[in-house]
């Protein structure tokens, strides 16, 4: 090997090893995205849909959204059951009167679209997961939307945001994580359009 090859063979190995080190530097490395609540809380994961027949499966992540749903509407209507001081009963009226005669077609729907909301809203890509109801504008306006009873305030956000928050809790999300923190900031996000 010539000296002027060698030269260049250490030239070369000299500047990989800068520009090594260089692209190693820590500060330069983007921080990891943080996934989304949909997949923070089980994602398009496939598991066994607990509310239908054997085989029938749920991505993970809308199963959650669909329990707190379900915990939420149960923790209203046992305020409302017991007169509880600020229930929410005169929002729910039109569907608790239904509900009350035995249709639960509205209610089904309710939960449907509440699921589809916040799936699609927090990370659910899959078709499954559409939302195509109301905005939250006409959709908490009485006088736009007959099944809604009466317009909010923000103390009846503040007690809705309570319901789904101890809702959360009992399906399995800590109040003292991220992941609670940000499902609180989505519902935060949707406190101007729904009080009115």
């Amino acid at each position: 090997m010539t000296k002027l090859s060698k030269i260049a063979l250490c030239a070369l190995v000299f500047g990989t090893g800068i520009f090594t080190s260089c692209s190693n530097d820590n500060n330069n490395t983007p921080a990891p995205a943080t996934p989304s609540i949909y997949t923070r809380l089980g994602g398009t994961a496939l598991v066994q849909d607990p509310d239908a027949a054997a085989g029938v499966k749920i991505e993970a992540g809308r199963l959650s959204y669909r329990k707190v749903v379900y915990s939420t509407i149960g923790l209203i209507v046992a305020d409302v059951e017991a007169n509880a001081p600020g229930n929410l009963s005169a929002h729910f009226a039109p569907l608790l009167g239904e509900v009350a005669t035995g249709n639960d077609t509205n209610l089904a729907e309710l939960v449907d679209n509440l699921t589809d909301f916040f799936s699609f809203n927090t990370g659910g890509v899959n078709a499954v997961n559409v939302y195509s109801g109301l905005d939250m504008v006409t959709a908490h306006n009485p006088a736009l939307n007959s099944r809604m009873g009466v317009t909010a305030t923000n103390a009846n956000y503040d007690k809705f945001e309570g319901y789904v928050g101890a809702a959360a809790v009992s399906n399995g999300v800590a109040a003292n994580t991220q992941l609670y923190a940000d499902v609180v900031a989505v519902l935060e996000s949707l406190r101007d359009p729904i009080v009115q």
